[in-house]
């Protein structure tokens, strides 16, 4: 079996929970059939492609094509661009199956059916019609991701959801889709990816660089500045968290100029009043995340948008207690009371997800972060039992031969 991955992001540009997932899951995917990775942001070197876990084992194999923009686009609104690379894309595809990742390739892999007759298969990790904020971002462009990602669902042969939760959005989002195309298949983790760096590894500078003092209790998140993940809800909410509680943000890559402004102010008016915070802009490297993530003692997840949360999961794996939002696929992966606590929320069912009344929102996340920062053997227990969750039901193995029955699925249909 021969498969293109069609994805925005890939090593060494990754920013987010769906570049984690093409990335791991190709890796996967390759010790069982041939996988080309057909990505945005140029050509890779050797050095850019993953290695294959088991490579001396493998029955398949990974390359990595990587494609620009075309320079007539420069200075094009950006979903003007994405299309003109998801061209190129769609003219390359060369396999039994596309398997696109997010609207950004959505055109693509639409295209490649057209074009080839390619057999279309999509992961959803967001949806479009459940982000309105991106209209900050893209301008009339959010007119157009939105319908190449509609176009693109509707005539797909299967529709891949990471969640329970994320399945009933798209079947809500695209009412025309046959529920049986739409399959759930969680997203996963590489647990030896998070283990605790060695004592002697330079990783752990991070915390010097940063001036994190690891004496204290201490609180992180760790996500992008976007609408989704509730970054200025999370902020409100520290303003009544026991001050003595450090807290440790790595938030970048601004979806906007105006919610980077926003989050300025919030965090300075928190800094002034409450103090005991710190602020990494910068995306860190893999080896110090994770020390950092070793050497903090609870996580928090504020979103009001999230179809599964991959965040939550890498959190898990380093054995933190998780405090995150009840919203989407997260109830699918922290247990409360057991792995963690998760945060009541009503939203309204605009499309924005806006809590119904953010005020308790807030306070009740608030609590939830007292609760756990109080207890610190409570803490520590919780952080066990998600390790172990995370262990047993999100490894990626399972999930690459759970795609793969997807993928057989399409192809026997075809017969």
């Amino acid at each position: 079996m021969k498969v293109d991955i069609l994805t925005r992001e890939y090593p060494p540009h990754v920013y987010g929970g769906a570049g984690v997932h093409a990335e791991e899951l190709s890796k996967v995917l390759a010790e069982r059939v041939d996988v080309t990775v057909r990505a945005f942001d140029g050509p890779r070197s050797n050095a850019d492609v993953p290695a294959i876990p088991n490579a001396a084992e493998a029955k398949g194999s990974l390359r990595v094509v990587g494609y620009d923009a075309p320079g007539q686009l420069a200075g094009a609104n950006p979903a003007l661009k994405t299309f003109g690379v998801d061209l190129q894309i769609a003219s390359d595809v060369d396999a039994d199956i596309a398997h696109a990742h997010t609207w950004y390739t959505c055109l693509a892999g639409y295209l490649a059916k057209m074009l080839h007759g390619t057999p279309l298969v999509i992961t959803a990790h967001s949806l479009e019609p459940f982000r309105p904020w991106k209209r900050e971002q893209l301008g009339g462009g959010y007119n157009l991701s939105s319908w190449a990602e509609k176009d693109a669902y509707e005539h797909a042969d299967r529709v891949i959801a990471v969640s329970g939760g994320m399945r009933n959005d798209i079947l809500t989002a695209y009412p025309n889709l046959d529920p049986d195309k739409v399959v759930v298949v969680h997203n996963g983790i590489t647990m030896s990816e998070f283990a605790t760096p060695a004592a002697d590894d330079p990783a752990w500078g991070v915390f010097d660089r940063y001036h994190i003092d690891r004496s204290k209790p201490t609180l992180l998140f760790v996500g992008r500045i976007t609408r989704q993940k509730g970054l200025p809800y999370l902020l409100k909410a520290l303003h009544f968290v026991n001050k003595d509680v450090q807290v440790v943000l790595c938030a970048g890559a601004p979806d906007t100029p105006e919610i980077m402004e926003e989050v300025k102010t919030s965090f300075a008016e928190l800094d002034a009043k409450r103090g005991n915070i710190i602020w990494i802009e910068e995306m860190l490297p893999k080896k110090e995340l994770s020390a950092l993530e070793h050497g903090c003692d609870a996580f928090i997840c504020p979103s009001i948008y999230e179809p599964l949360g991959i965040v939550n999961l890498e959190a898990m794996a380093c054995g933190l207690p998780v405090v995150a939002s009840a919203t989407g696929g997260i109830p699918e992966v922290v247990v409360d009371g057991e792995t963690g606590y998760l945060v009541p929320i009503d939203q309204l069912h605009d499309g924005t997800g806006t809590p119904t009344d953010p005020d308790k929102f807030v306070h009740d996340m608030a609590d939830a972060i007292n609760r756990v920062m109080a207890d610190p053997e409570r803490a520590k227990a919780m952080g066990q039992a998600g390790y172990e969750r995370a262990r047993d039901k999100f490894s990626w193995e399972s999930i690459a031969d759970q795609t793969i029955a997807v993928y057989q699925s399409v192809l026997d249909e075809r017969k």
